[in-house]
């Protein structure tokens, strides 16, 4: 199935429907078909031909969404590049994936030209005004005749090639399928029909899998889309009220700026029903705040998953964030409120020893998945994730319980060795977290020379909070082995992360001399 198929055939079948929103400018289904068939004249009078590939380089506006459906009807590979990603890595990106044609952003225009003599381009277009010779696309797109014919592609051709964020080494070309997408959307909602689906509201980057799988999910079953161009708390709040959303995604740390903009408490959120989250580990103080500062009516939903998936493998569900019940009950939800869930119908999990042993409840080893919607490997380079009879290696840490919820115990790559003893961050910031006075907290592995590595925490302290490392010290005294107590303590005003919320561990350690 081609996914531009996701807006044709809501299109054929409630035309008139409100289904996209950015800033004043309102589409209905006929008109975003309309600007996608357009779009897609304009890419073959660029010279685009089928399976070459067209990258975008912007923040999030209906024109984005069109441009992704434009290259699907014309059978192009689209490429949505990280606007926060450094000269070089965009550079690389650009040429390995050998992009014939660029879409940019007018405030990234200065930026290209920049790059102009590195980058392989046959033309750039602008999504906005344009500059110079570089023509604007609303320009080309007035003077297009409307692009009626469907290009045939093959379930396995690659319809995006999304790098990954490039945190730890240059980033990584994973090539999405149309099979992927059209798995994914078509097995978690239904095509739309006309019926009242809500309104969502999408404020992840589109070169985020969770960005786009929001706006391919929510076109599909008609439930109308308000798109932010970047996220800022105060907007989205007044957002979520006037266009009475129902559906919403955010990271982390997304949700606490949510609780700490000072008119959350005076912003109307009846409407909103599902808020989900994910892109990074959740906080337990953020959530257990959000539970309590949101209307009750608000079902939160945890989403975990990787690029390399097309999005969402296990889901925390709303009756899973109701922390009611017996005093039994109450808490095994919240020793579940630290759970990533359990795995969609198409996901299966396990967790493995370092030699490949499948490990039981309870026990901590790397998280393994096989499901029909993995990716078809990295763009020029070999995937050493890949396992025998599907599986695929996460490269994450974790263990499952008796019931089947999986819980995140960190990145493999972080896992801390203390004189042989394997020590997972997530395990002691989860105690370290929740001391009153700490807000935020990162932990690591230093070197030593007695015991390989130490373990180190770095701590962001509430506002007005008032502790001292042997005051931390004597907290975990009675919460953690002794071998896994943080031997250095480090307070700093803010941890370093990435748009997404994801801290940056490698910058934490090379303040180390790592």
């Amino acid at each position: 199935m081609n996914t531009v198929n996701f807006v044709t055939i809501p299109s054929s079948i409630v035309p008139e429907e409100e289904i996209l929103v950015c800033g004043n400018r309102r589409l209905t289904y006929a008109q975003l078909a309309q600007t996608v068939a357009r779009m897609c004249t304009v890419y073959k009078q660029l010279g685009l031909k089928p399976r070459e590939v067209v990258a975008a380089l912007d923040t999030n506006s209906e024109l984005y969404i069109a441009s992704y459906y434009a290259a699907a009807q014309a059978g192009l590979t689209f490429l949505p590049l990280n606007y926060r990603a450094k000269e070089a890595e965009l550079e690389y990106m650009i040429n390995t994936a050998a992009a014939k044609v660029l879409l940019a952003g007018d405030r990234y225009l200065d930026l290209v030209r920049k790059l102009g003599p590195k980058l392989k381009l046959n033309r750039v277009v602008g999504f906005g005004a344009g500059q110079g010779d570089i023509a604007p696309i609303s320009k080309l797109l007035s003077d297009a005749a409307p692009d009626e014919t469907e290009a045939e592609v093959e379930d396995e051709d690659t319809s995006i090639l999304m790098y990954t964020s490039g945190t730890t080494s240059l980033p990584k070309g994973v090539m999405l399928s149309f099979r992927d997408f059209t798995a994914y959307v078509t097995a978690n909602v239904e095509m739309a029909d006309g019926t009242d689906r809500g309104v969502a509201l999408v404020c992840v980057p589109f070169y985020h899998i969770a960005g786009t799988t929001a706006y391919m999910s929510n076109i599909w079953t008609g439930r109308k889309l308000v798109v932010m161009p970047q996220f800022e708390p105060k907007a989205w709040l007044k957002l979520a009220e006037s266009e009475q959303v129902t559906h919403a995604f955010v990271v982390p740390t997304m949700m606490k700026q949510l609780l700490d903009e000072p008119s959350f408490k005076t912003t109307d959120l009846s409407k909103l029903t599902n808020l989900a989250y994910g892109g990074a580990l959740m906080p337990i103080q953020v959530i257990r705040r959000a539970i309590e500062a949101f209307p009750k009516t608000v079902g939160f939903v945890n989403a975990y998953g990787q690029t390399e998936t097309t999005s969402s493998l296990t889901v925390l569900g709303p009756e899973d964030h109701r922390i009611e019940g017996t005093e039994a009950e109450r808490e095994l939800k919240l020793k579940r409120l630290n759970s990533i869930g359990k795995p969609l119908p198409d996901v299966e999990v396990r967790v493995r020893d370092e030699e490949g042993k499948i490990l039981k409840p309870g026990e901590v080893g790397e998280i393994i998945i096989r499901t029909p919607r993995i990716m078809k490997g990295y763009a020029g380079r070999e995937d050493d994730s890949a396992l025998a009879e599907g599986w695929r290696a996460t490269g994450d840490l974790g263990w499952v319980d008796e019931e089947g919820y999986v819980f995140f115990a960190g990145r493999k790559d972080d896992m801390i060795i203390r004189g042989g003893e394997n020590i997972a961050p997530a395990e002691i910031e989860t105690v370290l977290m929740s001391h009153p006075a700490v807000d935020e907290c990162a932990v690591i592995g230093v070197p030593s020379v007695e015991w390989g590595q130490t373990v180190k925490a770095f701590v962001v302290l509430r506002t007005g909070g008032k502790l001292t490392a042997d005051e931390l010290s004597e907290f975990c005294r009675s919460r953690l082995a002794s071998f896994k107590r943080p031997e250095h303590i480090e307070f700093i005003a803010v941890l370093p992360r990435n748009p997404l919320g994801k801290i940056l561990r490698k910058e934490l350690r090379g303040q180390n001399g790592e």
